[in-house]
């Protein structure tokens, strides 16, 4: 069993317009994580993530694969503390 955690994610590549937002949502309802996910006007999308440490670093994994379309050229993952995320996980506007 894995304490609590929570992860700012922020994934660089051909990201945006290949459906990598709503399969990022999905995959963190899918695990059970509280937080959000958004296109950044860069270019790249990010998520913050938080629920146990063991399914958070599993949506970290799952970025660095993506939707079938996706091409991730980089992953970068800042852990913070924990803050008690509201419950679900959403798409955050800008």
């Amino acid at each position: 069993m894995s304490g609590p955690a929570r992860a700012r994610i922020v994934v660089t590549g051909i990201v945006q317009g290949v459906a990598y937002r709503a399969s990022a949502q999905a995959e963190a309802v899918r695990l059970g994580l509280a937080g959000w996910v958004r296109n950044r006007p860069d270019g790249r999308v990010e998520a913050l993530a938080e629920g146990p440490r063991a399914r958070v670093e599993s949506l970290v994994a799952w970025c660095w694969r993506g939707p079938p379309l996706a091409r991730v050229s980089d992953v970068e993952v800042a852990w913070e503390e924990p803050r008690g995320e509201p419950e679900g996980f959403r798409i955050a506007g800008w």
